[in-house]
C-alpha cells in the first residue's frame, strides 16, 4: 500500500520523505490555510520535493470553473493530481481533465455508487472518507471493501485512496482490505511505529545493558 501524507507542512513532509515513507501528498484548502501560505507557492514546493502525485484541490463548484482551476493547478508540476469533489459537476470536470491526460483525485466519497461513477468518469484516485463515516457510527472500512470488490469485478484502473484516516489501526485495516493508497497526517504515520511491548522491551534491554556495563563505542 502506498502512503500519501495529508498535510501542507513542508518540514513534516520532508522528514517522512527522507525515510522513504512518502509516495505522494494530499492537500486541501483547509490544510493550505493552516500552513498560512499561498496555495500555488506551497504546492509547487511540495511537488519539487516529492516525486509522487500531489493532490491540489479546486475551490469552484461549477464544472467549467473546476476545469479552468484544474488546468491552472496542473501547470504547477507534472505530478499534480487535480482534486475535485464527488458532485455531478465534479464528475463532469473529472471526465474532461482525465481525458486531457491529467491525474484526477475525486474526493469526499461516501458510497460505493459514488465510487463507481468516479471510475466511469476516469478518476485516477477515489477518496472514500473513513473517519467521517465512523463519526456517524458507520464502518468506513466496509465502504473500502465494497469499492475494492466492485473495482476488481470490472477491472477499473481507479486507485482506492483511503482518506480521513484517524488512527494507526485505520492504516492496517485499509491495507488488509486492499486499498491502493492511504493518506494520513504525519502524526498517524509515526504512530504506526509505536507499541507498548516495544517500549517495555527496550526499557529492559537498556537496563540490562547498563547493569552489564555494555558499551558499543
Amino acid at each position: 500500500m502506498k502512503f500519501f501524507v495529508d498535510t501542507a507542512e513542508i518540514d513534516a513532509i520532508a522528514e517522512l520523505n527522507d525515510l522513504g515513507m512518502v509516495d505522494g501528498v494530499t492537500t486541501n484548502p483547509s490544510l493550505i490555510m493552516k500552513s498560512g501560505r499561498d496555495i500555488l507557492e506551497v504546492t509547487k514546493e511540495i511537488c519539487d520535493m516529492v516525486s509522487g502525485p500531489v493532490s491540489a484541490e479546486v475551490v469552484a463548484t461549477e464544472a467549467d470553473a473546476m476545469i479552468a482551476e484544474g488546468r491552472k493547478l496542473a501547470e504547477i508540476a507534472e505530478n499534480i493530481a487535480v482534486k475535485v469533489p464527488l458532485t455531478w459537476d465534479g464528475l463532469k470536470a473529472c471526465k474532461v481533465l482525465s481525458d486531457e491526460g491529467r491525474m484526477v483525485n475525486v474526493t469526499l466519497c461516501f458510497s460505493a455508487n459514488q465510487a463507481l461513477l468516479a471510475a466511469k468518469a476516469g478518476a485516477t484516485f477515489i477518496s472514500p472518507f473513513i473517519g467521517r463515516l465512523d463519526d456517524l457510527n458507520l464502518d468506513g472500512m466496509d465502504l473500502i471493501a465494497d469499492i475494492r470488490e466492485i473495482y476488481d469485478n470490472y477491472g477499473f484502473d481507479t486507485q482506492i485512496l483511503a482518506a480521513s484516516i484517524r488512527s494507526a489501526n485505520h492504516m492496517s485495516e485499509a491495507a488488509k482490505i486492499g486499498a491502493d493508497v492511504a493518506t494520513a497526517p504525519p502524526g498517524v504515520i509515526k504512530k504506526m511505529a509505536e507499541h507498548v511491548l516495544t517500549d517495555k522491551g527496550l526499557a529492559q534491554f537498556l537496563k540490562d545493558a547498563e547493569s552489564a556495563g555494555i558499551k558499543i563505542v
